[in-house]
């Protein structure tokens, strides 16, 4: 059986926030992707009161720890979709997830909602890395 526990690195992407009653982004923490072959943003969601909202997503890159230089990575460097990680008012309680593959040591997504009135939705976000150079990992 394969060891996954000592090549899987998991990091904070998206602390639970309770979605606000606005339209306001957010906004992951920065991954480094040096040193994996395989790097993965999963999100989490609870239940969502709100009738109408939905939540897009967007994954940047760039070469700056800041992210300074980001900008929207290809669709090339993504293993789904975008629109597949993207969630609305009906998905409750639901894993979403997608991979980048890009070229640029940084990234990072961005979750926006919209027409989120009622704003009563848990949202989390988690980096996972696999493929590590160095084992085991932390």
């Amino acid at each position: 059986m394969k060891d996954l526990h000592n090549d899987l690195k998991f990091s904070r992407g998206l602390s639970p926030v309770v979605a606000g009653t606005d339209n306001t982004a957010y906004v992951s923490q920065i991954i480094d992707t040096a040193n994996f072959s395989a790097t993965e943003f999963v999100i989490l969601t609870g239940v969502n009161t709100d009738a109408d909202a939905t939540f897009t997503v967007l994954v940047e890159d760039g070469a700056d720890a800041a992210l300074s230089d980001a900008a929207a990575v290809a669709d090339s460097f993504l293993l789904g979709t975008e629109a597949a990680a993207s969630f609305t008012f009906a998905d409750d309680n639901l894993t979403k997830k997608i991979g980048y593959i890009g070229i640029k040591r940084y990234a990072r997504v961005t979750i926006t909602p919209a027409n989120n009135g009622a704003g009563n939705i848990y949202i989390a976000g988690v980096w996972v890395q696999g493929g590590a150079r160095k084992q085991p990992q932390a």
